[in-house]
């Protein structure tokens, strides 16, 4: 299917052709200078960054919560609400100090208890959680400032565990709401991060608040990545949501709105030649786009089924329908572990390999029996870099031979609809698609793409015992050259099983008005540092 005709059927043909003006200010109004006014790239529908993954969830996640630790640009773990730790001589009991002074938006000051309790529930769903909760004795607190974790066994890794920086995010939230539990939605969104959450001013697909916190002390260093002094120079963030990349864009230029997460890239051109407009790329590693099968339920619980979807891919093609014919914003990208990376490694399964066409899948789908079961792909045509690719992907199904039912609907009724372990017939899905951070998925630990956990896993639910054993071997290797064999192993049987299906790595660029400076680099846009002038 050619690029435009699938950016037509997800309601954005035409774009790169006219920005539409827009009528009378629709935004909410407020002094230019101390509101920053953002266009995220999808609908904030889900609060808890806990329960779920979506990266506008995680985003949410940096204004509101703060994290024990966190990473720098180097990937080095540093002390965020944490003054510092101590370790044991068994390396089995780890405390970590909390700094003096740390509070919740509702004025209660932040303990090791509500940090410990945090942890607990962020461990039961987030990927290198789950291996650390393993061998966790006891989430405890020693006193009101320090946490108190016990071990089983020594875990080297577990400030990279809790300082990771991408999906899920061990923010810290009080014990009364950190109580909840992992597969329910908290009900009252209370952080101790730099803003604030404004819930009366919140209107899912419209608009969503959050406001400066004055009780909040950030750290003398500065900002690195997640990590460092999180300084709000805004008194108040807006986020104004924009399905439509047009009107997105003519906002931006006119001045209603000061920052658009991800401008639609056939609109980069126009919007590089406006002079009051500057373009960016605050990411540079990158992004992995993903197709998702469903391992419970037929027909992606047949092996060769799914290896027939995968021998049908071709990346280059959900590439171009998303990211466009500029081959210096996107890769081919094989590995499950993304390139570029230490273990970023293609072509160690024949799936990955050449040829990849149709009469080769169609083989191996008849090898599979499969006998014409529907395939459900829930798939948000209110978001421009995934709503392509499942269009594109019912139409490689059809060339494939199997029976494809396209739901398409918004992104925040996907993100509800895919943590449903029904068959299709009640309510459940085949395929979604999806794209993350690289470094969520950059190593055995952290990635949700290869962890073989069943319906105790990530969305898709893929079981492997042999990969969990391997991961534990990867956590256990001695040094960095069997840590990457062992990598490399897991990366080869996740291929081999279908447990993900690469589509491609890219980077976005950003696109803000010029009077914008002091943006910080990181997985995902951070608020603080952001000031005008």
């Amino acid at each position: 299917m050619r690029r435009r005709s699938l950016l037509q059927g997800a309601g954005l043909g035409g774009l790169a052709l006219t920005l539409p003006s827009l009528g009378a200010p629709a935004l909410a109004q407020g002094s230019r200078a101390s509101t920053l006014r953002f266009v995220p790239q999808a609908n904030l529908t889900a609060l808890d960054p806990i329960w779920t993954s979506a990266i506008v969830t995680q985003m949410h996640g940096y204004h509101v919560y703060d994290t024990l630790y966190a990473v720098n640009g180097a990937q080095e773990p540093q002390p965020q609400m944490a003054e510092g730790h101590t370790v044991s001589d068994d390396r089995r009991v780890w405390r970590i100090r909390l700094r003096e002074g740390l509070r919740f938006h509702d004025g209660e000051p932040v303990r090791a208890q509500d940090c410990a309790a945090s942890l607990a529930r962020w461990a039961k769903r987030d990927p290198f959680g789950q291996l650390l909760g393993r061998v966790v004795e006891r989430w405890g607190a020693a006193d009101d400032r320090t946490v108190e974790i016990r071990l089983t066994r020594p875990f080297p890794m577990l400030l990279d565990a809790i300082a990771k920086p991408d999906a899920n995010v061990a923010f810290i939230m009080p014990e009364r709401l950190a109580g909840t539990d992992a597969n329910t939605q908290i009900a009252e969104v209370i952080g101790s991060g730099p803003f604030r959450f404004r819930p009366g001013e919140f209107v899912s697909g419209s608009r969503a608040v959050y406001e400066k916190f004055d009780g909040y002390v950030p750290r003398s260093e500065a900002a690195d990545w997640a990590s460092g002094g999180k300084v709000a120079h805004f008194g108040r963030v807006e986020w104004h949501i924009m399905p439509d990349a047009a009107t997105a864009a003519a906002a931006l230029q006119s001045g209603e709105v000061d920052w658009v997460e991800q401008p639609l890239n056939d609109l980069l051109p126009t919007l590089q030649r406006a002079r009051n407009l500057r373009l960016d790329t605050l990411f540079p590693t990158g992004s992995l786009s993903l197709m998702r099968l469903n391992h419970l339920h037929p027909p992606f619980n047949d092996l060769k089924t799914r290896q027939a979807v995968a021998l049908a891919v071709r990346q280059a093609d959900y590439m171009q329908v998303t990211i466009g014919e500029d081959r210096s914003l996107w890769r081919e990208c094989r590995s499950l572990f993304p390139c570029g990376t230490p273990y970023g490694t293609e072509d160690l399964s024949e799936l990955a390999r050449p040829p990849r066409d149709l009469a080769r899948a169609k083989a191996r789908l008849a090898e599979s029996g499969y006998s014409g079961q529907p395939v459900v792909i829930i798939n948000p045509t209110d978001f421009p870099l995934i709503g392509p690719h499942g269009q594109l992907t019912a139409s490689v199904l059809q060339d494939l031979g199997m029976t494809v039912d396209l739901r398409d609907s918004d992104w925040g009724t996907v993100v509800q609809r895919r943590v449903s372990q029904e068959p299709v017939e009640k309510g459940g899905w085949s395929i979604f698609h999806t794209y993350g951070s690289a470094m969520a998925y950059a190593n055995p630990g952290a990635s949700s793409l290869v962890k073989g956990t069943g319906r105790q896993g990530w969305f898709g639910w893929y079981e492997n015992p042999a990969i969990e054993a391997m991961i534990q071997e990867w956590l256990d290797a001695p040094d960095a050259d069997r840590r990457k064999t062992v990598a490399d192993q897991i990366n080869k049987l996740a291929q081999d099983d279908v447990a993900t299906i690469p589509l491609g790595q890219f980077v976005t660029r950003t696109a803000y008005r010029s009077d914008l400076s002091g943006f910080v680099k990181g997985s995902m846009p951070y608020s603080w540092g952001v000031r005008r002038g």
